[in-house]
């Protein structure tokens, strides 16, 4: 085992690790080089490739997207710009956060030990695979790497049928996909609704619909008993139905990758993540935690949040990457505000769910409205329905939800707004909104969802 020397003189470039190069590492990276730019940046990565985009895999099975390759944020020229020592197919074997050192081993498995004066460990998560009896059948996939998309995309082109296991947004967009691709798929959810985390039942019904106007079949409260087949899958046991299926895709979420970090000492918080305080410190001194494998805290309740979405992964990134260099930056929380477009529809959520609300102890009322994304009589205007989650006592409002054919993302941007500066219900339904027959309504939905929730208030 080779071992490197550490910097340990003040005139010296400063050494910086970080162990995981997808979204968070990456953007950790960046942020660390803008900050000192004389700093030695050193990313270790598992995977051959890295800094690619995983919301946008569901789009390449679908067509939407031409090549997987298309997905890649940035190409090798990027690190050699940014002077970022880029270390491919190597991984992180041990962490001693007392001498402050890691231990890595490449493909070749050989093993090095390198110093550091900051690590940021972005180790990500990987799927959650539940006990289902014929899970290693052939057949069976996850969707969470490229080469994951590569292997089921090369199953699509002679497949027939297809069952998707989880109904949260990977699993949808999945199989939506497979719809768009001509193969009969159904959806199977543990739970009584699609997007479980992200909407509330009325809505989520609404999302059901129109999913099976499309042709997906939801088969919901159930589980899996068995997948089918020999040794290569022919289908799926549910409460004693079987569904054909020449393929199966379990989409039951993701769990942080924190062994090695619980290993060293690093503490993990309430969601199993890593706990790491609002400059993304963990109780390691000089080691930070980033990305899908790094818990978070609401903006609302205040309370850990496990929030692995893409957008919360680069915002701690460049949080940590700051701090690691030297400088001072904070990530303050997130709302877990997400968006999607399936078919011809879009889907958007920010803050808490009514049933969310309700499990922590707030007592809400709602305002719901539906409306179209034009004037009425300009052609073309679609429908979109807009449910606003309200606290009773304070007035705040604290979550949001819309489903429909256009203008989704914005109108979500714009509640997330209001939620950060705590706006009142009585201020949103007082809102100065534009208006043109080509682009909106006279009256902005969310101000008539606003005040549909005032006068439940009154």
């Amino acid at each position: 085992m080779v071992q490197r020397g550490r910097q340990g003189r003040i005139n010296l470039p400063r050494q910086i690790i970080i162990i995981g190069a997808n979204a968070a590492g990456t953007e950790a990276a960046a942020a660390a080089r803008k900050t000192d730019r004389t700093a030695e940046i050193t990313l270790i990565e598992q995977r051959k490739r890295t800094a690619y985009s995983r919301c946008g895999l569901p789009f390449v099975l679908g067509g939407h997207i031409p090549s997987f390759n298309d997905l890649v944020v940035y190409p090798k020229s990027y690190y050699r710009m940014m002077k970022l020592n880029l270390r491919l197919e190597t991984t992180m074997i041990n962490l001693d956060t007392k001498a402050k050192t890691v231990a890595i081993q490449d493909k070749e498995k050989k093993q090095e030990i390198l110093n550091y004066d900051s690590l940021i460990i972005a180790t990500g998560a990987s799927p959650f695979i539940p006990p289902i009896k014929g899970r290693e059948k052939k057949g069976v996939y996850v969707l969470r790497t490229i080469e994951d998309g590569e292997s089921i995309d090369q199953a699509l082109k002679t497949a027939r049928s297809a069952v998707v296991v989880g109904a949260g947004l990977i699993g949808i967009e999945a199989a939506v996909a497979f719809v768009e691709r001509g193969i009969t798929t159904s959806i199977v959810e543990l739970l009584p609704y699609v997007l479980p985390v992200m909407l509330d039942e009325d809505m989520a019904k609404l999302v059901q619909k129109k999913l099976e106007e499309k042709g997906l079949k939801a088969i919901l409260g159930r589980g899996v008993d068995e997948i089918l087949g020999n040794e290569k899958v022919t289908g799926v046991s549910v409460a004693s139905e079987e569904i054909p299926a020449d393929l199966v895709v379990i989409a039951t979420g993701v769990r942080s990758e924190v062994e090695l970090a619980k290993k060293a000492g690093i503490m993990t918080g309430e969601t199993r993540a890593i706990k790491t305080n609002m400059r993304m410190e963990t109780n390691a001194k000089d080691v930070y935690a980033v990305g899908d494998c790094a818990e978070s805290v609401s903006l609302i309740t205040h309370r850990p949040l496990l929030s692995q979405l893409g957008t919360t992964a680069v915002r701690h990134g460049k949080a940590a990457g700051i701090n690691a260099a030297g400088g001072y930056a904070i990530f303050s929380g997130s709302l877990g505000s997400a968006v999607s477009k399936m078919f011809d529809f879009e889907v958007g959520a920010t803050g808490l769910t009514e049933f969310m609300a309700k499990r922590v102890g707030i007592e809400t009322v709602v305002g719901r409205i539906n409306a179209k994304t034009k004037a009425s009589y300009y052609p073309g205007g679609l429908p979109i329905r807009i449910k606003l989650v309200v606290e009773r006592e304070t007035r705040h409002i604290i979550g949001g939800q819309i489903i429909g054919g256009e203008a989704v993302t914005q109108r979500i941007n714009a509640l997330s707004f209001a939620i950060q500066k705590q706006m009142t219900v009585h201020e949103l339904a007082k809102a100065d909104t534009c208006y043109a027959p080509p682009v909106n309504e006279t009256w902005e939905p969310m101000v008539l969802a606003a005040e549909t929730a005032l006068r439940r208030l009154r």
